[in-house]
């Protein structure tokens, strides 16, 4: 039996379960593969800690990136220092990579691909997006046939499980999101989960897998949920929707769409109906047509299956001409496309606006104008009243529009004197047809 010696960076959740499943599963994956999994060393910040498999551990970083028995580094440190400068380290030394480190992928990427190319070397990372759904894999290999014409994602399960709760029992955003830290979903500091950071980094990913675009993070629009009221879920569920934060990319003939933000979605579409901490991702190609993935997007087991799926994949391409191996961001080098991406006041769609204006005659009169006069069609409006602040909220859904027109209309409604200013906008998106 042939032997892939694995070191790895980090001893957290994820690379517990790496561990974990290789002793669980060595039989299933020799079988597969025809090589022996073995953990050689892991890198740790102190010796003094839990060790369930009595794996050999390191507090020198050399003794693994600049070990030449070790075969692959699989980094599971997460952020970017000094993961960067130690995947380079690897690289230059002619290990294989394997990383879950979705940041680093999304802002350093292209330069750690061309270094990998140079050397002729695998660098994987189907674990940085969706934890254990095959999302990367799919769009690299199994749907090489198609040409992907958009993608949509439900891609981190802590914004995804403080909507659902708000959803299901009414709670405010604070409130979710308190439960969700008492029960470890989110951190501490939830800023990258709730303000869309880790989605766009993760989006950032799929977007240049799917289109055969360098990595662009900086050019992702990005909006949170943490401004979201639960009027708004309330509203939404009495239109037919439900609101999921969503990284939505698509490819048009004037360039790509890359962004993240709430989206009201039809409760009829299956994505309206992943709940709690779990991802899906939608992937619509022009041969196959719409596909969904479903699963758990984090956790030390499920994210450690996509490490072994990476593993497996190295293992067989070992001995194989480097010129046979999967491209890493699905098409060749030299072929990837310099489509410009559009900015946000470019993209057309639907919307929903929920206004807070005095409840007397004229002001919706006043509302429908402006619109109207930047060519927005009302699909459907409701109106109702808060007897506290004797305040209407005006709640309307408009037909496709370019979101410059919405823009430029809600700052002449916020403007009017009987309008507070204190308008909420969202985006509606169906992905069924």
């Amino acid at each position: 039996m042939k032997r892939l010696n694995i070191g790895i960076l980090g001893f957290g959740t994820v690379a517990t379960g790496v561990a974990d499943l290789i002793r669980e599963n060595h039989a299933e994956i020799s079988r597969r593969t025809g090589y022996e999994f073995s953990i050689k060393n892991i890198f740790v910040r102190s010796l003094d800690r839990a060790n369930p498999h009595n794996l050999p551990l390191t507090t020198e970083i050399n003794e693994i990136i600049m070990n030449p028995e070790i075969d692959v580094v699989v980094e599971l440190m997460g952020g970017i220092e000094p993961s960067l400068t130690y995947i380079k380290t690897a690289l230059e030394q002619n290990k294989h990579v394997i990383t879950a480190n979705k940041a680093l992928i999304a802002t350093h990427g292209n330069e750690l691909f061309k270094l990998a190319s140079e050397k002729g070397l695998m660098l994987m990372f189907e674990a940085s997006v969706a934890g254990g759904i095959p999302v990367i894999k799919s769009l690299r290999e199994s749907l090489i046939g198609n040409k992907i014409e958009s993608l949509a994602g439900i891609i981190n399960g802590t914004g995804n499980y403080i909507l659902t709760e708000m959803k299901e029992k009414g709670r405010s955003f604070s409130d979710a999101l308190a439960d969700a830290q008492a029960l470890g979903y989110a951190e501490s500091d939830p800023t990258f989960d709730v303000e869309g950071i880790d989605a766009a980094h993760k989006l950032t990913i799929l977007a240049s897998i799917a289109f055969g675009i360098p990595l662009q993070f900086d050019k992702v629009f990005i909006e949170g949920i943490s401004k979201l009221e639960s009027d708004d879920i309330k509203y939404a569920d009495q239109l037919g929707y439900t609101i999921k934060h969503l990284g939505i990319a698509k490819n048009l003939s004037e360039g790509i769409e890359i962004r993240v933000h709430p989206t009201l979605i039809p409760k009829k579409e299956l994505i309206s109906n992943v709940n709690g901490v779990m991802n899906a991702v939608l992937v619509k190609g022009n041969a196959v047509g719409p596909v969904l993935s479903y699963g758990a997007g984090a956790g030390g087991h499920p994210t450690a299956s996509s490490v072994l799926s990476d593993l497996a994949d190295i293992s067989r391409m070992l001995d194989a001409d480097k010129e046979h191996y999967v491209p890493y961001l699905a098409f060749q080098n030299q072929a990837l496309s310099n489509a410009p991406i559009l900015p946000q006041a470019e993209i057309y769609t639907a919307y929903y606006l929920r206004i807070k204006a005095v409840d007397q005659p004229g002001v919706l009169s006043d509302i429908t104008h402006i619109l109207a006069h930047h060519d927005i069609s009302i699909e459907l409006m409701i109106q109702t009243k808060s007897v506290e602040d004797n305040l209407a909220n005006i709640i309307m859904t408009t037909h496709e529009t370019k979101e410059k027109a919405i823009l430029d209309s809600i700052r002449q409604i916020e403007a009017l004197t009987n309008v507070t200013g204190d308008t909420t906008l969202l985006r509606i998106e169906s992905f069924s047809s």
